[in-house]
């Protein structure tokens, strides 16, 4: 990375990467008694594991003959946040839910609501399918492999054409990986902007406003050194990231797509 009003760096040494919202999932629960329900911090066990899927191994390339099984690990990933209930040896019940760092508690309504209609993610899902396709016509190749910075979920590299997302990110879900998926894509676009695939990542002037999440991330060690113009891209692609239809977007208007 550079210092702002130096000469710009060789492609090979411009990496842009996200750290993301990702973090570990805390167990919250809620237990009916005779007087009504009461919240407890009280630690649960975790879900009981199901049948699963082989996770896609590393270096796995994400592309139309992989696809399908990205999905299925994904939609299995999804059955961890959904809520369950446990009967207890009183005969009373247990909601027991599962919900991201940072996110704030259910009531015992909004987690019975989620037994009765669970998410399905289909949105996220869809979004996923769109932007892979999009990423292959325009010539990137997706991996599962570890980034080079140390803390990035994803990293686009545009002297390879190369997105590379984190290993463990698809057994954060569909909406986890769809946020990363669609950050990195908003660099790719960045990239075409600046004059094509393979060129240093250009703003697209796009709204930089952040949520408090994001600028706590913003400020973690691995954009410590980042230059003004890093910062500016990656504050495009965060206050973005959340809209899961503008990374397609953005690609079909500023990269060319086979």
């Amino acid at each position: 990375m550079r210092s702002p009003g130096s000469s710009p760096p060789p492609l090979a040494s411009f990496v842009v990467a996200g750290l993301l919202l990702l973090g570990g999932g805390l167990i919250s629960h809620w237990q009916e008694q005779r007087n009504g329900p009461v919240g407890s911090a009280l630690p649960t066990p975790e879900p009981a594991p199901g049948p699963s899927l082989r996770p896609l191994p590393e270096e796995t390339q994400l592309d139309g003959s992989t696809q399908a099984a990205l999905l299925a690990q994904l939609q299995e990933a999804d059955r961890q946040w959904l809520p369950r209930v446990e009967r207890l040896p009183d005969g009373r019940n247990r909601y027991v839910y599962k919900r991201r760092a940072g996110e704030p508690a259910l009531s015992l309504e909004q987690v019975k609501a989620l037994l009765r209609n669970p998410p399905r993610f289909e949105r996220q899902q869809g979004a996923i399918r769109q932007m892979l396709g999009s990423l292959e016509r325009s010539g990137v190749v997706v991996l599962l492999e570890q980034p080079r910075k140390p803390g990035a979920a994803g990293e686009w590299n545009p002297r390879r054409a190369e997105l590379r997302i984190r290993p463990d990110v698809p057994g954060k879900g569909s909406a986890e990986f769809a946020r990363v998926l669609n950050h990195e894509t908003i660099h790719v676009a960045q990239s075409c902007r600046g004059g094509g695939l393979r060129a240093q990542p250009k703003p697209l002037g796009l709204s930089r406003q952040l949520d408090a999440r994001a600028r706590q991330h913003l400020a973690e060690p691995l954009y410590a050194k980042a230059s003004a113009r890093e910062r500016v891209l990656e504050e495009e692609a965060y206050a973005g990231q959340d809209l899961l239809n503008l990374g397609t977007q953005l690609l079909a208007a500023h990269c060319r797509l086979g």
